[in-house]
């Protein structure tokens, strides 16, 4: 991946997952991420982003057990690989490098 950016949604997602733990599968990734920001997201949006993170090296997924609850298809649980925990704080360290110094700026007033 090298120096690779994430996107703003990309950043997000990951950071549901990691909040998540074992038990992160996308519709509870989506609810996590719509409590946390108060932003609605779309099934597709989000799977298509899953599907781009998992094709990047930056997560992983694997299928759990079918229930009679789902009609018999299978959660897919996901977590981040080592790769994408390193881009993941590379991000964040470049973040919080920007928004140095900001703060007297930013102060409301």
């Amino acid at each position: 991946m090298g120096g690779a950016f994430l996107g703003e949604f990309e950043q997000v997602v990951l950071l549901a997952i990691l909040q998540l733990g074992p038990d992160a599968y996308g519709v509870a990734v989506l609810r996590e991420i719509e409590e946390r920001t108060g932003r609605r997201v779309s099934r597709g949006a989000l799977y298509v982003t899953l599907d781009r993170l998992e094709r990047k090296g930056l997560l992983s997924s694997r299928l759990g057990e079918p229930t009679p609850a789902r009609g018999g298809r299978a959660k897919r649980y996901l977590s981040l690989s080592s790769e994408g925990i390193r881009v993941l704080r590379a991000a964040r360290a470049a973040l919080m490098s920007l928004w140095q110094g900001l703060d007297e700026v930013l102060h409301e007033r």
